[in-house]
């Protein structure tokens, strides 16, 4: 009977140790090391072991970023925003350093952009209210300025945001594939090979000044997978 507990405990432990196995926390709780602010103004603090991003009057869209870039991972964070300020999560993204223009192909045609320098560009997940139906989504920030996927043929997707709680994202990347969940619904769920690897950034929306207040937005959690 012992040896039969034993071994029981023995698997047990060594699913946990699996399960564990090649998470990296992004945040540690306490500071922010390993991370920088680009692109605008807003704060960034450590609050009651959350990062706390709050709106700045006047501030374009902010991004605090990872110093490291990654290229196929599995990323997970949990996010507490207020529905008056849209948010989002950069992957895969970029620093604007110029002075040349931005240059990608679109939808068959060259294009060409002038950014301001600093500017955070790339694959954002969206969050936002349950109402707009976006959260999940993949935007693609400051490049081809719209939604990569169509939630049509997922109905669950464009409801699975709980707004003023807690909503669980999950953020996959391997190669041109790209899936998101939110709070463990699949959301966003298609192919695009435009960028293999670059930082995260939490963002920081810019809020106009007919309606500004320093809207705040939480993140916690925070871990990623590289994978192989």
């Amino acid at each position: 009977m012992k040896r039969t507990f034993g071994l029981i405990a023995t698997c047990w432990l060594a699913a946990a140790v699996c399960q564990g196995a090649g998470w990296v926390k992004l945040f540690d709780g306490k500071t922010l090391n390993g991370w920088t602010v680009h692109s605008g103004k807003a704060t960034y603090v450590v609050d009651k072991g959350t990062i706390l991003g709050t709106a700045v009057l006047g501030s374009p869209n902010s991004f605090l970023c990872t110093d490291k870039e990654y290229g196929d991972f599995v990323l997970e964070f949990e996010v507490k925003v207020d529905p008056e300020l849209n948010s989002g999560v950069q992957f895969r993204s970029q620093i604007y350093r110029g002075p040349e223009p931005l240059k990608f192909e679109d939808q068959g045609k060259t294009v060409e952009k002038k950014l301001p320098e600093d500017r955070v560009y790339g694959y954002q997940v969206e969050i936002a209210t349950r109402d707009s139906a976006s959260s999940g989504n993949v935007y693609d920030e400051a490049r081809r300025g719209r939604f990569l996927d169509d939630f049509s043929a997922r109905p669950a997707a464009k409801t699975a945001f709980k707004d003023r709680e807690w909503n669980k994202y999950r953020v996959e990347c391997k190669g041109d594939s790209i899936r998101t969940w939110v709070n463990g619904v699949l959301a966003a769920d298609f192919k695009d090979s435009m960028t293999a690897k670059g930082i995260i950034g939490l963002q920081v929306h810019a809020v106009g000044k007919d309606r500004f207040k320093p809207f705040q937005v939480r993140w916690r959690n925070i871990r990623i997978q590289e994978l192989q």
